[in-house]
């Protein structure tokens, strides 16, 4: 379960979300491009201690990306050159983004909804101290099986790669699966091993990650 806080963030999603991407050569997005923020999808944390979402983007020529990232109240060590921007959560205080790709807990939820057969994070809106149920913009679904063990990893190494249609892939290596995060998602075929994704005006489902 995933509770959203109402919050002022600053720096703001978007602004954080445009810099990075204006920051990989991958991304073929350029410092003042207009980047559309599609929406969001997010994994649980079972220690509750960092924030798991991915956003998806339209580039202005209508390419879609994915952007994963984590939020932490402390520094991940290790992976300063994974930190993507310092923000502070009016609610939560200051946090620490990295590029998710890079992290370890991001990893574990990764393959553990993908090789279960999982969906994502039930999100809840804290109103109060009341939760109130959020729709997420983006529903995501693994194919596996659900009676699967659950992996454990604690370490995340990514290397990304072009693909030939121009679009690009990390293949994050674990003490665990390898997985494989398709930054410029592609046609999903819903085969076992997979992280399929959709979203309102998007039509089928596009392959998001799998197991290697």
């Amino acid at each position: 379960m995933a509770i959203i806080h109402r919050a002022q963030l600053t720096p703001g999603k978007q602004e954080v979300v445009t810099t990075w991407l204006a920051s990989q050569p991958w991304s073929q997005v350029s410092a003042g491009d207009t980047i559309e923020l599609v929406g969001a999808f997010r994994f649980d944390d079972p220690a509750g201690e960092v924030g798991i979402e991915t956003h998806v983007v339209r580039r202005a020529d209508g390419r879609i990306l994915q952007v994963p990232l984590t939020y932490r109240g402390a520094a991940l060590q290790g992976t300063e050159r994974h930190l993507v921007a310092e923000m502070e959560h009016s609610v939560l205080g200051h946090r620490w983004v990295y590029d998710a790709t890079a992290d370890p807990v991001y990893a574990q939820a990764l393959a553990s909804t993908i090789l279960r057969g999982q969906a994502g994070a039930e999100q809840y809106l804290d109103v109060d101290g009341t939760l109130a149920p959020l729709p997420s913009s983006v529903v995501v679904h693994g194919f596996g099986d659900p009676d699967a063990a659950e992996p454990v990893i604690t370490t995340a190494s990514p290397s990304t790669e072009d693909t030939p249609d121009g679009g690009a892939v990390v293949t994050i290596s674990t003490d665990g699966p390898t997985l494989a995060v398709y930054l410029t998602p592609r046609p999903a075929h819903g085969d076992e091993g997979q992280l399929t994704g959709r979203w309102d005006g998007l039509g089928d489902s596009v392959l998001l990650a799998g197991i290697v």
